[in-house]
């Protein structure tokens, strides 16, 4: 199984890595009845927070059932969304802003006044591709 994902909610990392754990175990089970397995290099855990502390949630232990520990990601990429653990979206944003900061770097290299595009399918250009990118996160 490529790119799998499992979610449980709850209050408590503890009760949710437990949930997690006996998920894994019965997807591991069902899917090898079918002689298929999990790339378990690909699959990842994360918890939400609200805690204005630092929040270090512990690690997914699935030895017991002889597969290595799953350590919690920092942020988490889905359908072109980079959610971090207290979700204000910061990573999203700077990576947005950055893309399109970069493109309209990568116009200069199109032409000037004299030479090149003009100016016109310049702000076309700008209109169509780069506010895509900073508004709504995306390409053409």
């Amino acid at each position: 199984m490529d790119d799998g994902l499992i979610i449980s909610q709850n209050k408590s990392v503890d009760i949710s890595n437990s949930y997690l754990f006996c998920s894994y175990n019965v997807l591991t089970k069902l899917l090898d009845k079918f002689g298929l397995i999990i790339e378990h290099s690909k699959t990842e855990t994360f918890h939400f927070n609200r805690s204005h502390g630092m929040f270090n949630p512990p690690p997914l232990n699935l030895s017991t059932i002889e597969r290595p520990v799953l350590c919690p990601k920092d942020s988490w990429k889905y359908l072109g969304f980079i959610f971090d653990k207290k979700l204000t979206f910061h990573q999203h944003i700077d990576h947005y802003s950055n893309k399109a900061i970069s493109m309209v770097k990568c116009m200069k290299l199109l032409g000037n006044s004299l030479r090149g595009i003009n100016p016109i399918q310049k702000c076309l250009l700008y209109r169509c591709y780069i506010l895509s990118i900073a508004l709504y996160g995306f390409q053409l």
